[in-house]
């Protein structure tokens, strides 16, 4: 059995191994960003496929990226709108550790180090999990090209080796819709949409530069 206690949960993932959490989406697979590799072996995921970088809050995830002052304006108030929720913003990683900015390892995204997916869940516990485990790194919970997984049993058929949280700590959560993130990416300009997803993105003129 891998289900584990939410205190039992975090510690894990802080430890770098590899857990599932639900989110308000699908359910996550979920690792420390140092060892993002894991995920990828775990899924047999094309390294072309980058991961998502959550967080509990939209104020630990700018201190990953970078832009200028008019673009961090067009990006937080996106997010002011739709987070937490089921939106992913693909934005210009950053590339330097400078007391204001954080750098992540290439193993996040091993093609194209240069972008990195983040978003905030609408969802108690894997805001609960974030806020202690820090930002990680997360993708849906399936092997790659397939469905997400949607229960935990069927989690613990295809990754018997992840630690995935136990039903008595789900209390009232309201489980995820079953539909992955929508994803944005920013051209520079304004949003390119890369997959569409939960949330029905209004991009007006007031969301681009």
């Amino acid at each position: 059995m891998t289900q584990v206690s939410l205190t039992n949960l975090i510690a894990g993932a802080r430890a770098g191994l590899l857990v599932s959490f639900p989110t308000d989406t699908v359910p996550a697979l979920a690792a420390i960003p140092e060892k993002a590799g894991l995920i990828f072996a775990a899924k047999q995921r094309s390294q072309d496929k980058p991961l998502i970088l959550m967080a509990a809050s939209a104020e630990d995830l700018w201190l990953y990226v970078k832009g200028s002052e008019k673009e961090y304006k067009v990006w937080q108030e996106l997010a002011e709108k739709y987070w937490p929720g089921g939106l992913t913003l693909v934005l210009p990683a950053s590339d330097v550790y400078d007391g204001l900015r954080l750098h992540l390892p290439k193993v996040m995204n091993p093609i194209d180090p240069t972008t990195i997916g983040i978003r905030v869940p609408n969802s108690a516990i894997a805001q609960t999990i974030l806020a202690q485990t820090g930002p990680l790194a997360t993708t849906s919970a399936n092997l790659s090209g397939q469905p997400p997984l949607q229960t935990i049993a069927e989690i613990e058929a295809q990754f018997p080796k992840v630690l995935t949280l136990a039903m008595t700590e789900y209390q009232s959560e309201i489980l995820g819709i079953g539909v992955p993130s929508t994803v944005a990416k920013w051209t520079g300009i304004n949003w390119q949409i890369l997959r569409p997803g939960a949330i029905k993105l209004d991009i007006s003129s007031d969301n681009q530069i």
